[in-house]
């Protein structure tokens, strides 16, 4: 009988090594370490020559590698985290660590991750984050970026995280500690971590995760060179009416080149995709967004003598429903913000329901008053976006008003350009669009601000 080769790799990937020499010659309880088949007699004795097939990155697949177990928690107390890491430690340079399906793993302590090299992460159960306000507090990795913190940092090359399972955030206690705050206020000392952080990483893909319940951003990207996420569904729900989760944005990137979103669904009150400064080769396709403040370019220009940038953007394939932005460039204004620029983005083929700013240009950014904008207006120029077959329904909470493209006095607005917006408003007929301080024609008809019924 001629078994397949993929029945052989199941079978064979089960024979259990116990393994002697590793890390400090030390096994924890509960793990184990399995030999891919490739590395055993028995494809020599059944013919089976070494399979060709390489990942994206030239490196070996799933069924080619060493496979690291280790064991689950016993409760929402029982801290893995050191298992967790000698796993990655052991299975670096062409391993596979994995996460049973239906088993809870709890990490309860940080977690420098910065030194990975070609391995695989498979998560098909649940990895969850204590809850431990005191201790998060006093232990996490911080970044000066509006005062970020994280549980663990992801870093190194070619790292492939996937599987149908659970990064759990544990948010809730987080999000009722963080009632009545602002991120951005420069008195606030509660920092709340962010689920899932890489830096300085070259090469991350993840597939096919729940990442649930972040205490703040849900994902960062610092210093990092092509990181795509697909298949991947995304939520923040709390359980306490009075403290809705907050800061909880889906993407969120600063220094990034190589940005790829695809075939994902997010459900959060803020952000569902927003590259911050220095983001570069964008890609969003397929991508749906529940009850958030849109697919944003930025924020960019906060920090005071800084140059920021976002360049070279595609979003396509989009659905935004009952939001409160839909398609958003933002920038920073005031006495004491940087400068820079927004170019070549295009938001193409997006279904907007139920969105109060169904396109916004936004360069009074964060609460800054119309007085203060106008005295200090944003030194962002935006250049070349092109807004195209973008329809739906605004909320009605601007009036008419569907689009709003505002550029500020200080700045350069220009190649600015909407085709086939079919967007309408219960609050009347026919849609407004606003336009002011736009260099040339932006393809449709506009109104100033101030003729604009909202």
């Amino acid at each position: 009988m001629k078994l397949s080769k993929s029945l052989l790799c199941s079978f064979f990937f089960k024979v259990c090594v116990n393994a002697i020499t590793v890390e400090n010659n030390f096994i924890p309880e509960g793990a184990s370490i399995t030999l891919p088949p490739s590395s055993s007699l028995f494809p020599r004795i059944l013919g089976w020559q070494k399979r060709p097939q390489k990942d994206n990155w030239g490196n070996k697949l799933e069924c080619d590698r060493q496979k690291i177990s280790i064991r689950s928690s016993k409760n929402d107390k029982d801290d893995i985290s050191d298992d967790f890491l000698w796993a990655l430690k052991t299975a670096n340079h062409g391993g596979l660590v994995e996460l049973e399906r239906g088993k809870k793993y709890v990490i309860g302590k940080k977690l420098d991750l910065t030194f990975l090299n070609d391995i695989y992460v498979k998560i098909d159960g649940e990895l969850k984050f204590t809850n431990d306000i005191k201790y998060w507090q006093a232990n996490n990795f911080y970044y000066d970026f509006q005062k970020s913190i994280t549980f663990w940092v992801w870093g190194g090359k070619n790292i492939k995280i996937y599987g149908k399972g659970i990064l759990n955030g544990n948010g809730q206690a987080w999000w009722d500690g963080f009632s009545g705050a602002e991120i951005l206020d420069p008195n606030n000392k509660f920092y709340r971590p962010i689920l899932f952080l890489t830096d300085n990483a070259t090469n991350v893909e993840v597939t096919g995760l729940h990442l649930k319940d972040s205490p703040c951003w849900t994902t960062f990207f610092v210093r990092t060179k092509n990181v795509a996420f697909n298949d991947v569904y995304i939520d923040a729900i709390s359980t306490n009416a009075s403290t809705l989760p907050k800061n909880t944005d889906g993407f969120d990137s600063l220094n990034v080149d190589g940005l790829t979103v695809t075939n994902t669904r997010v459900n959060v009150g803020d952000d569902c995709f927003s590259p911050k400064p220095n983001t570069t080769n964008i890609f969003v396709r397929n991508l749906w967004c529940n009850g958030t403040h849109g697919v944003s370019m930025g924020s960019i220009g906060q920090y005071p003598g800084v140059l920021d940038y976002i360049s070279n953007a595609w979003i396509e394939n989009v659905t935004l429903l009952n939001g409160e932005n839909g398609a958003r460039l933002k920038a920073w204004a005031g006495p004491n913000v940087g400068y820079g620029y927004i170019n070549n983005i295009t938001y193409k083929d997006l279904h907007i329901e139920n969105t109060d700013n169904p396109i916004v240009l936004d360069q009074c950014y964060f609460n800054i008053n119309e007085t203060t904008c106008a005295a200090y207006p944003s030194k962002v120029n935006i250049t070349n976006v092109n807004f195209l077959n973008i329809y739906g329904t605004s909320s009605g909470k601007k009036g008419k008003v569907v689009a709003d493209l505002t550029c500020s006095p200080g700045a350069t607005c220009s190649g600015i350009h909407l085709e086939n917006i079919n967007i309408t408003s219960p609050a009347g007929s026919p849609p407004q669009i606003v336009c002011d301080n736009i260099q040339g024609d932006i393809g449709v008809e506009c109104i100033p601000a101030s003729g604009a019924d909202s």
